[in-house]
């Protein structure tokens, strides 16, 4: 499938799958959306809630790796905050390296003092782990999601797939079942849709399940805790 490069409402960068007329991050801003539904609705929610914020600790499963912003936020925020993450990206299909050249996270973030440390997140093999900073591990699959076989693993799930719109399979019991084991107990998910097919999808293999309010441009999102 065709896949180009195009710029969203806040700056950023993402790759759009032209015959689905979807993208890899929201059209409305792919910094912004991947701040506030991973990073703070997510990551810090779980550090808080389960008083990890001391600890500053958290294993992290991303459902769809794709063009690495949500990781090389994750990284930002352990390196200013001095959280030790572990991070597993799971990816079917990695992006290109042309694809990449032409991502605008460095510059849009003003952290150009970091951009090697952006290059090696894609550039180290994959189904390794590889320490990318002080506090910063990270392991690459390339996999389906229905192939995840981890049991009581993870803290956090990014779960980032392509919406239901175009990949409802990606959305179903037998998926976030797969989500539901590989998480810890109080372990959270949290993902930019809010569709009630997902929702229901979540509740019926155990999760809790909050509508929060969504990014910009998006009513909702949804965070799933295993309790």
């Amino acid at each position: 499938m065709k896949r180009e490069i195009i710029t969203t409402q806040d700056g950023s960068k993402t790759i759009q799958i032209v015959e689905w007329n979807e993208q890899y991050h929201s059209k409305h801003g792919a910094i912004q959306e991947a701040n506030y539904v991973y990073l703070e609705k997510g990551l810090r929610h779980y550090l808080t809630e389960t008083q990890r914020e001391s600890i500053q600790e958290a294993s992290i499963l991303e459902i769809g790796f794709g063009t690495g912003l949500n990781a090389f936020l994750t990284l930002l925020q352990a390196e200013k905050f001095k959280t030790n993450i572990e991070y597993t990206g799971i990816e079917a299909y990695p992006i290109s390296s042309e694809e990449l050249k032409a991502l605008n996270y460095i510059e849009e973030l003003h952290v150009q003092d970091k951009s090697v440390l952006f290059d090696v997140l894609h550039s180290n093999s994959w189904e390794e782990t590889h320490k990318i900073s002080e506090y910063f591990n990270l392991r690459k699959e390339q996999r389906l999601f229905s192939e995840i076989k981890q049991v009581d693993a993870f803290d956090i799930i990014y779960f980032d797939a392509f919406g239901p719109r175009v990949q409802p399979e990606l959305w179903t019991e037998i998926i976030f079942e797969i989500m539901y084991k590989a998480l810890r107990k109080n372990g959270v998910l949290v993902t930019y849709c809010a569709q009630g097919n997902a929702r229901r999808a979540m509740l019926s293999v155990g999760f809790e399940v909050d509508k929060l309010k969504g990014p910009p441009g998006k009513r909702h999102m949804l965070r799933a805790i295993k309790r």
